[in-house]
């Protein structure tokens, strides 16, 4: 294994037994983590990221298939790996009558090495409530608390469950400057999030997971840069009315279409001759404009258009309409 690499997966599987036969939680994952990196792992719920992340941290095992963690592998150097990873989960409880400092103590005493207790907790921006007990806490303050026990043995790999799910926009800035701390630090960190601007802006590169395998991997302006349009156009027309996907679609400098939950989403790569083009079409089809918005593309655009859902909603989208001169085909509707 590379002396740069921090994590590498080969043909990774899991199965589960299941009253047809058995299921595939993770169906041939090739992965590799360089060390230094912030790696996001995004994919929608049941598409096999947390088993992946669950296998990578010691706590599941694979069916078949190759894991190296820092070299090591957990078959035979389990106590080695413990020592030189942190790991924090989505939803983590702590005793609530115990302080900070004395909790950050006892996670110490786990480690041969690590961390002060004082060097987490400022770390993570709790010297005020260093002496609090953890049921005066606010959730994003005990958040951050579970962010220092990840990090009170000094890892070189901290893994972050989706550290931010429920926090408050404050709270996930907080954590944010946590872990890009981390990250200039020279340490690894694998990110899994339910936020696509997080990834964005903490991810040196992700890896987007759905039904077992990995689709799409690069970094957040790599992937969004495949997606081929720099812009996209949103809109709604009046209450009952519908549109063809494939006209719009068809229309001067659309990609690509697809109809959301609320309106349209429009794909473009010149905003300047795409919305004239659309007001001239429902203007001469009859169709009131009643919203629209414009935008860059966003990691959340790439993730709809590989996946057909929404990540945090999880919802199915309609196909989009065919791109003109074949430059993407048509997606398919995601499975249930």
């Amino acid at each position: 294994m590379a002396t740069e690499s921090a994590i590498r997966v080969k043909d990774l599987r899991k199965q589960y037994p299941g009253r047809d036969g058995p299921i595939d939680a993770v169906a041939g994952v090739d992965l590799e983590i360089r060390r230094g990196e912030c790696f996001g792992l995004l994919g929608p719920n049941g598409a096999g990221k947390t088993t992946t992340v669950e296998i990578l941290e010691g706590l599941n095992r694979p069916t078949s298939g190759d894991v190296e963690v820092l070299g090591l592998r957990w078959e035979q150097d389990a106590p080695a790996i413990r020592e030189r990873i942190g790991v924090t989960l989505q939803e983590t409880r702590f005793p609530e009558k115990e302080t900070v400092r004395e909790l950050l103590t006892v996670f110490r005493s786990f480690y041969g090495h690590g961390l002060t207790v004082e060097e987490a907790i400022a770390r993570v921006s709790l010297e005020t409530k260093a002496n609090a007990l953890v049921e005066q806490l606010s959730g994003g303050q005990q958040q951050r608390l579970a962010v220092a026990v990840g990090l009170i043995g000094d890892p070189d790999i901290l893994f972050l469950d989706e550290p931010t799910t429920g926090l408050d926009p404050q709270s996930r800035r907080q954590l944010w400057d946590v872990i890009l701390d981390l990250r200039g630090r020279g340490r690894t960190v694998l990110l899994t999030t339910h936020y696509m601007d997080e990834a964005e802006r903490l991810c040196d590169r992700v890896a987007v997971i759905d039904h077992g395998r990995i689709i799409a991997l690069g970094s957040p302006a790599e992937l969004i840069t495949r997606l081929g349009g720099e812009h996209v156009v949103e809109f709604a027309v009046g209450e009952g009315d519908s549109l063809d996907l494939s006209a719009i679609g068809g229309l001067d400098s659309v990609l690509a279409a697809r109809a959301e939950a609320d309106g349209y989403s429009l794909t473009v790569g010149e905003p300047h001759l795409a919305i004239p083009a659309l007001l001239e079409s429902l203007a001469t089809s009859g169709r009131p404009l009643a919203r629209l918005t414009t935008r860059h593309v966003s990691l959340e655009d790439v993730f709809v258009s590989l996946t057909g859902r929404h990540l945090r909603e999880d919802e199915v989208v309609e196909p989009e309409a065919e791109p003109r001169g074949g430059r993407r085909g048509r997606r398919r509707r995601a499975a249930r």
